[in-house]
C-alpha cells in the first residue's frame, strides 16, 4: 500500500526498493505522531510531544561511520579521520539491507538540507520508525506541498534500526554500520536508533560538497541584529560551550543553532528546527527552549518523565546525559523567517577550558582564528568519563571533526579567505572556569559572558585597550563594561599566580603538540601563530 503525498514517478520502487509492506509517503506531522503511537514507538508527552527512547544508543557512533571508497573520491577525503569501507562492503550491505526491508512498513519524507535555494540539496529519508520520519522532517527544511509533486533526491537516506550489519561481509567496524556512498548518492545507516545519526549524514554530505563551490560549510550556530541581516554573527562551539544558549539571544534575530553555510551571498542554515541538550534545562534561562518540550511534535528523546502525568525531569540522566528535544525553528519567537543572514561581521569560537587558563574573551587575527579553528579545543571535566580525575583537552579540528570528510585545512582555508574578503572580527570565547581548574575554581559567570559578547557585537568592546596574552598572543581587553577587570586577566584571579604560570604553559603545550598535524599544510602566518 501507498499512502501520501508523492511524485508518481519517483516512488521508491524507482530506487530499486521493492516488495515492502505499507509506504508512507510525506506524511505531516499529527499523522506521524499518530502512526508512532499506533506503532508503539513512544508515548504523547504534554501539549503533545512525543517522548520515546533510543534503546542501546543515545547519541551517534563515530566509529562506525564509513566513506566508500569509490575513485571519485579516493583522493579527496580524510582518511585518518574517516573510516573506509570498500565498494564489494557497500554493495553487499546494499543488498542485504533491501532484502532486510521486504515485507515491512516504512516513512519517506522527501526534504530540503540548506535555506539557499541555490546551495540546498533535496533529500529523500526513508525510515523503517514513523517516529524517525516525524525527527528528520521537523530538523531538515520541509518544502511546500505542491512541490513533492515534482520532487527528485539528490541524496537518499535508508534508516533501517532493525538491520544487523555483518562486519566481514560488509566490510565494516561492526553490527552498526553508517555508509555514505556519494558515487550512488546513498547513505546506509542499521543498527541504531539513534535519530541524530539522520541530521548530522545529511550535515556531513554538505560538508562534503559545498567546498568544491567555494562555500565554508560550518558546525556554528547564527543570529543576526533585529531588522538588520547585515549584522550577522556566527558561534562555533563543542558540545557544552554554549552554543545553542549564547546565539539565543531575545534581542537578536535566531537563524539557527548547530549547522550553517557560509556563501557569496552570505550565512544559510541547513535546516528547519533545533535539536537542543534538555539536561539542567531551566526555565527561567531559557524560557523558550523549555517551552518547546510541552509543544506538539517535539521530540523528547531520551528523558525520565512520571509515567502518570508525563511531567518531564530535566535533572536525571541516569538514561544519558545527551538527553535532547527536537522542535521546529518557529517554535522560537525570535526565529529568522527566512533561515538567511549576512557575512558574519563577528565570528565567535566557543571554548570550555577547564584549566582555567582563557580569558573570557580575547580578539583573534585571521591567522590566529584558523590555529583555533583547526584546534577545536575545549576540555573534559572530572568525573566525566571513567579515569578522567583532571581536566583533560579535547581537540576537534573545525569544531566538528566527526562530521568532516574533507581534510580539516580545506575548511581552515575556506574560513580564513573569507575572513580576509568580508572583514570579519574574530573571538575567541571561554565559557569554562576561571580562579582555577575545574575542582578548585568556578565556573565563568553567565552574566560576565552575556555583557563581553554584547559589546564584541555592538562593536563597543573593539575600542577599548588591549593587552597582548603572554601565553597564546591574542589580545584581551583591559575592561568591559559591567565585568569586573580582574575577570580579563585569568592568572590574577588564581591564588596562586606560579601555579597559573605552570597551568598555562601546559596548556599551550598541549595546543602545540596537536598542532603538529596542520604544520605541513598551513601558510606561514598560521605558523607563526602556531608557534606564539
Amino acid at each position: 500500500m501507498t499512502t501520501g503525498r508523492v511524485n508518481p514517478s519517483f516512488k521508491l520502487e524507482d530506487q530499486g526498493i521493492t516488495e515492502l509492506g505499507s509506504v508512507y509517503y510525506n506524511l505531516m506531522e499529527p499523522a506521524l505522531v499518530e502512526v508512532a503511537l499506533k506503532n508503539g514507538e513512544g508515548e504523547l508527552g504534554n501539549g503533545g510531544a512525543f517522548l520515546v527512547t533510543t534503546g542501546k544508543f543515545t547519541g551517534r557512533s563515530p566509529n562506525d561511520k564509513h566513506v566508500v571508497k569509490t575513485p571519485d573520491v579516493a583522493d579527496k577525503i580524510w582518511w585518518e579521520n574517516n573510516r573506509e569501507m570498500s565498494i564489494e562492503g557497500f554493495d553487499a550491505l546494499h543488498t542485504d539491507m533491501l532484502q532486510h526491508m521486504k515485507g515491512r512498513d516504512y516513512y519517506v519524507q522527501d526534504l530540503v538540507g540548506g535555506a539557499d535555494p541555490a546551495h540546498s540539496i533535496d533529500v529523500r529519508v526513508v525510515t523503517e520508525l514513523a517516529w524517525h520520519g516525524l525527527f528528520i522532517r521537523t530538523m531538515l527544511r520541509r518544502p511546500e506541498r505542491d512541490i513533492l509533486d515534482d520532487f527528485v533526491a539528490d541524496f537518499t537516506v535508508i534508516n533501517c534500526p532493525s538491520f544487523q550489519a555483518d562486519p566481514a561481509r560488509h566490510n565494516c567496524r561492526s553490527e552498526t554500520v553508517i555508509a555514505m556512498n556519494f558515487e550512488k548518492k546513498l547513505i546506509l545507516i542499521g543498527g541504531t536508533e539513534y535519530a541524530g545519526e539522520n541530521k548530522k549524514s545529511v550535515f556531513s554530505l554538505l560538508n562534503y560538497l559545498l567546498p568544491e563551490k567555494g562555500i565554508m560549510p560550518m558546525h556554528c550556530s547564527a543570529n543576526h541584529a533585529k531588522g538588520n541581516p547585515v549584522d550577522t554573527a556566527v558561534f562555533f562551539g563543542l558540545s557544552g560551550t554554549g552554543k545553542t544558549t549564547l546565539s539565543a539571544d531575545p534581542a537578536r534575530t535566531l537563524i539557527g543553532d548547530d549547522e550553517h553555510g557560509w556563501s557569496d551571498k552570505g550565512t544559510f542554515n541547513f535546516e528547519g528546527g533545533c535539536y537542543a541538550k534538555t539536561i539542567n534545562l531551566n526555565p527561567g534561562a531559557e524560557p523558550e527552549i523549555y517551552a518547546t518540550t510541552s509543544k506538539f511534535g517535539t521530540v523528547i528523546e531520551n528523558m525520565i518523565y512520571d509515567l502518570e502525568t508525563k511531567e518531564l525531569d530535566f535533572d536525571d540522566d541516569s538514561l544519558t546525559a545527551n538527553m535532547r528535544c527536537a522542535y521546529p525553528l518557529h517554535y522560537i519567537s525570535n526565529a529568522s523567517d527566512t533561515a538567511l543572514g549576512g557575512h558574519p561581521k563577528n565570528i565567535i569560537m566557543l571554548t570550555c577550558d577547564a584549566f582555567g587558563v582563557l580569558p573570557p574573551i580575547a580578539r583573534l587575527t585571521p591567522a590566529q582564528a584558523m590555529y583555533h579553528f583547526l584546534s577545536g579545543f575545549t576540555a573534559k571535566v572530572a568525573g566525566t568519563e571513567r579515569g578522567v580525575t583532571e581536566p583533560q583537552p579535547t581537540f576537534s579540528t573545525c569544531f566538528g571533526a566527526p562530521f568532516m570528510p574533507r581534510r580539516p585545512e580545506v575548511y581552515g582555508n575556506l574560513l580564513k579567505e573569507k575572513i580576509a574578503e568580508h572583514g570579519a572580527t574574530c573571538w575567541l570565547v571561554n565559557t569554562g572556569w576561571t580562579g582555577g581548574a575545574y575542582g578548585t575554581g568556578s565556573r565563568m559567570p553567565i552574566r560576565a559572558t552575556r555583557a563581553l559578547l554584547t559589546a564584541a557585537l555592538d562593536g563597543s568592546l573593539s575600542k577599548v585597550d588591549f593587552r597582548k596574552d603572554a601565553n597564546f598572543g591574542f589580545d584581551v581587553p583591559v575592561e568591559a563594561n559591567g565585568v569586573a577587570e580582574v575577570l580579563l586577566n585569568p592568572s590574577r584571579t588564581w591564588d596562586d599566580t606560579a601555579a597559573y604560570d605552570r597551568q598555562a604553559a601546559k596548556l599551550v603545550q598541549m595546543f602545540a603538540d596537536n598542532f603538529k598535524q596542520y604544520l605541513p599544510y598551513i601558510d606561514d602566518d598560521v605558523k607563526a601563530a602556531a608557534i606564539g
